[in-house]
C-alpha cells in the first residue's frame, strides 16, 4: 500500500516536534520533510530529486515568506500537491486568502493532532477539511444577507405620517389626525427623508406607493 508523504512547514518548535512525532509514528505516512520556513522547503524539495509530498502542512506566520504568499511557489513546484494551513489565524481575511491562493483546507492550531490526522486522510482521497469555526465563517460568508426593507427603517409613529401624506393631508392635519404637535410631525418627515434618502414630499409620496406602504 502506498504510504501518504507529508509534509511539515511550521517553525514553531514545539507544534513542529508534536506534529512530527505524532504523525512520523502513523504506518499510512511518510515523511517527505520538515522545515521552519517555506524557503527552506523549496530549496530542499527542489533539489531532493524526489516526486514530492502528497500533502503539506503550512503554517501561515513564517519568517521570511509567510505561508499565503508561499502557496503559488509550492503549487509551481509541485502542481497537484494538496495544502493544509494549520495555523493559529482564523479571521475571514487569511482564510478566504489562502483557499484563493490554492489551499484546500483550514484547521486551526488548537485542532486536536488526531483531527489533524484526519484532515490529512481525508484531504488525501479527495475532500477538504475545515475546522467548525472556520466552516461557520465561510458559511456566513456565503449564507444570503437578508434584504432590509426600506419600510423597516421607519417606525410605527412615521409610518402613520407618511400615510397621512399619502391621504393628501397638510402637516398640520397629520398632527391633529394623530394628536401630536406641528412641530413632532416636522422632525419625524426629517428623520424619513434621511431615512430614505429623499428630499420632498413628492419623492416620499411616489416612493411610499411604489412600495405598497400605503394602509
Amino acid at each position: 500500500m502506498k504510504k501518504i508523504s507529508l509534509a511539515i512547514v511550521e517553525d514553531e518548535q514545539i507544534i513542529r516536534k508534536s506534529l512530527t512525532t505524532y504523525l512520523g509514528k502513523n504506518p499510512e505516512f511518510e515523511l517527505f520533510q520538515v522545515s521552519t520556513s517555506v524557503e527552506g522547503f523549496l530549496a530542499a524539495a527542489a533539489n531532493s530529486g524526489q516526486k514530492g509530498p502528497d500533502v503539506i502542512l503550512l503554517d501561515i506566520q513564517l519568517p521570511g515568506i509567510n505561508g499565503i504568499e508561499g502557496i503559488p511557489a509550492i503549487k509551481t513546484l509541485f502542481p497537484e500537491v494538496d495544502i493544509i494551513i494549520l495555523t493559529t489565524f482564523e479571521d475571514e481575511e487569511k482564510i478566504f486568502a489562502a483557499l484563493s491562493a490554492g489551499a484546500c483546507s483550514y484547521l486551526s492550531k488548537r485542532t486536536p493532532l488526531q483531527r489533524i490526522q484526519e484532515a490529512i486522510l481525508t484531504v488525501y482521497r479527495g475532500g477538504s477539511y475545515m475546522s467548525p469555526s472556520v466552516a461557520r465563517k465561510i458559511a456566513d460568508h456565503f449564507m444570503p444577507k437578508q434584504k432590509v426593507e426600506e419600510n423597516a427603517i421607519l417606525t410605527a409613529r412615521q409610518q402613520d405620517i407618511v400615510n397621512g401624506i399619502v391621504d393628501g393631508l397638510s402637516y398640520k392635519m397629520v398632527a391633529n389626525r394623530l394628536d401630536i404637535s406641528l412641530d413632532t410631525v416636522r422632525t419625524h418627515i426629517k428623520h424619513i427623508y434621511r431615512a430614505l434618502n429623499i428630499n420632498s414630499k413628492g419623492e416620499l409620496i411616489k416612493k411610499a406607493i411604489k412600495k405598497g406602504w400605503v394602509s
